[in-house]
């Protein structure tokens, strides 16, 4: 049983860690693309080896994680798992392996406390780089509306 729950870290670390993470969630439209290195760890959002919890009662907003690889030869894409992350309750729900399945599928596991910072980190930078282009607007509308409406008209006389 141990050699069957070390398959599929082991399977990760011949590829090495993760090339990026895709998140979906509450306040992120579209996808969002993640390199930071302490997110692309197999255990950087929980340790499945610890086994698995109880489905918790109260969860807060949660996150679709999708961890993926990038072929270096070939540069196609694959999907490796999904979970689904709170952190503000400190869990993880584990969809599983997108091709295939192993014994962590479709379980509840706590949350590894050291990725919150990283994850809430990485969302406030994404919500200040959504804001600047909404920003450069505004500061040009202000400018543009000065040299428009500051016009002296010409007097005739």
């Amino acid at each position: 049983m141990v050699i069957t729950l070390l398959l599929i870290p082991i399977s990760v670390f011949a590829k090495g860690p993760f090339t990026y993470v895709t998140i979906k969630g509450p306040g992120i439209s579209g996808d969002l693309s993640v390199t930071n290195p302490a997110m692309l760890d197999f255990f950087a959002f929980a340790d499945f080896s610890k086994g698995s919890v109880e489905e918790p009662s109260s969860l807060g907003e949660g996150y679709e994680v999708i961890r993926s690889f990038v072929d270096p030869q070939t540069n196609a894409v694959q999907n490796f798992d999904l979970l689904d992350y709170f952190p503000d309750s400190g869990y993880v729900y584990y969809n599983g392996l997108i091709e295939g399945s192993s014994e962590y599928d479709d379980k509840w596991y706590v949350a590894n406390p050291a990725v919150e910072a990283t994850f809430r980190s990485v969302l406030a930078e994404r919500a200040r780089l959504t804001w600047i282009p909404f920003a450069a607007l505004i500061v040009m509308l202000i400018i543009f509306g000065v040299a428009y409406f500051g016009k002296r008209p010409n007097s005739v006389g």
